[in-house]
């Protein structure tokens, strides 16, 4: 079985830092905080995308593209790194993780829309980087749906042998990522610790809907 993480609000809450150092990029590589950002199950280079638009500059300008991701990647390690920083695993995450990585035959990974960088920075300030060997992330593809064959390919990888997407679950906390599950023919379980409530996420149809994920591990077992 492949289990595939996302990490805002499904494993853990940085209480804002994450938006605040987009904006503070935003000021340093744009000179101006941007348009309003929607953050839910979105892929950063997505967001890069809406903000060159607004902008008015290419999206293909790599120079552009590596300025901005390296501006925010320090903006983010400062922020999570401060004294002041608030953020947390969320309830019941870490549980269903220990779990699952205890369970024989069970392969974690990460499936994103942070970067490759700013998932390792997030997961190692909370201490869950040791569970995730590899991931699919929003600086693989802007469109979030085109990420899970790459994790499907990575798993491969790891874990040397073919992982079809009939035994992998997609664990996430937005529509997103429901419909990034039903991309690549993988299940989904639907948990409403981020912006969505159980009654949203039911409307789209997940395969399980829990309201912690302290309630996936009896699923699991």
């Amino acid at each position: 079985m492949l289990c595939l993480f996302d990490i805002d609000g499904t494993l853990i809450d940085t209480h804002g830092a994450g938006m605040t150092a987009l904006r503070a990029a935003c000021r340093d590589v744009f000179g101006d905080d941007g348009p309003p950002l929607d953050l839910g199950g979105a892929t950063d280079l997505g967001l890069l995308d809406s903000l060159c638009a607004h902008f008015g500059l290419d999206p293909a300008d790599t120079e552009l593209r590596d300025r901005f991701f390296a501006t925010y990647h320090e903006h983010l390690d400062r922020g999570l790194g401060g004294d002041s920083y608030r953020g947390r695993v969320i309830d019941g995450a870490e549980r269903l993780v220990e779990a699952l990585a205890n369970t024989a035959g069970t392969v974690l990974g990460l499936l994103t829309g942070n970067t490759a960088r700013g998932a390792e920075i997030k997961m190692r300030r909370h201490r869950l980087d040791r569970h995730f060997p590899f991931g699919a992330f929003g600086c693989d593809h802007a469109d979030r749906n085109r990420l899970g064959p790459i994790a499907l390919e990575r798993a491969a990888r790891h874990s040397g042998r073919t992982i079809d997407a009939g035994e992998t679950w997609v664990i996430g906390d937005t529509p997103r990522d429901i419909a990034c599950a039903r991309a690549i023919g993988a299940r989904c379980i639907a948990v409403a610790t981020g912006g969505f409530s159980t009654s949203q996420l039911a409307a789209h149809n997940p395969d399980h809907l829990c309201v912690s994920l302290a309630d996936a591990v009896g699923f699991f077992s």
